[in-house]
């Protein structure tokens, strides 16, 4: 049997905690996999995984074999493609996970141009507003915008997406335009559960960052529900600019505070630290960089 097999078996199996698709991945039975898991542990004389009949996790021992077997099995697939020049004709799958709105909207017009330059690659999209965990889930690159608080992960910066403060034509007639970001405090403002503040809203004000107290009854966990909801009339949004780019230009949203925008959040592809880019990983990522429509100037 082979060893890699082994160590590719169980390391599916522990970034999905599943046998089942860990097996689909490798388009072999579930009882295969689990023999290849079995025999494996069996040679190194440890358990690497506890299993029950709901779920699967790593032991201690597990945890660190993941972690050293992980950028063998990433080099070896690159080894494969060398050998057999996949630079010109990359193959495989990439797991891409990335913000819901960012990801329809701006993302996926910018993989279908990847994937007919590439007919070989496989795209597994992942769009999601919570916050994945890259190692546990199987992803080999992460999208995301504003903070990059994991230090753990690589980071590569894609673009800059301003964050704007907005609100619909029918609100401003009905409670009066705001002149100055302090005078939010007496206004109806969405709350995005997402942000790292999200009722601290922040505004460049003579220079100098200032943080203005919001409230609100409506919480969001998607900046396009924030855009939708400031869209009816409802409250006033503060979203990333892509989501609100289409209703500032036809005069369904209007922006407020421009001359106060904050510095914007940074764009960036994350991956793991300790594992190793396959090419197709990378010259995935050269594309985004190099697209000028993921992150345009206007956003």
């Amino acid at each position: 049997m082979d060893k890699i097999d082994r160590m590719r078996a169980f390391a599916l199996v522990a970034q999905n905690a599943s046998f089942t698709i860990a097996a689909q991945r490798m388009g072999r039975s579930a009882r295969l996999v689990s023999k290849y898991v079995a025999d494996l542990e069996n040679t190194l004389g440890v358990q690497l995984l506890t299993r029950t009949t709901r779920s699967v996790a790593l032991t201690d021992a597990g945890a660190t074999y993941l972690a050293l077997c992980t950028p063998l099995l990433d080099g070896f697939d690159e080894l494969e493609e060398r050998v057999r020049n996949e630079q010109a004709s990359l193959r495989g799958t990439i797991h891409i996970s990335a913000p819901t709105g960012f990801g329809v909207l701006r993302l996926a017009p910018s993989l279908a141009l990847f994937a007919a330059k590439h007919p070989n690659v496989d795209l597994d999209l992942r769009f999601s507003d919570r916050r994945v965990s890259i190692v546990e889930e199987g992803i080999d690159l992460a999208i995301r915008i504003g903070p990059m608080r994991d230090s753990s992960l690589k980071v590569r910066q894609l673009g800059r997406m301003p964050l704007v403060v907005c609100a619909s034509p029918a609100y401003l007639d009905r409670t009066g335009t705001p002149t100055h970001p302090r005078a939010l405090v007496t206004h109806e403002c969405i709350i995005d559960g997402n942000m790292t503040e999200p009722t601290v809203w922040r505004f460049d004000i003579d220079g100098q960052e200032e943080a203005v107290q919001v409230n609100g009854r409506f919480r969001m966990n998607t900046p396009a529900g924030s855009a939708r909801i400031a869209a009816s009339g409802a409250a006033i949004a503060r979203c990333p600019a892509y989501t609100v780019a289409d209703a500032l230009k036809s005069g369904d949203l209007v922006e407020l505070f421009a001359e106060h925008r904050v510095t914007p959040y940074v764009v960036a592809a994350l991956f793991p630290q300790n594992r190793h880019l396959t090419t197709r990983v990378r010259t995935l990522i050269d594309h985004l960089a190099g697209d000028p429509t993921l992150c345009p100037d206007d956003a």
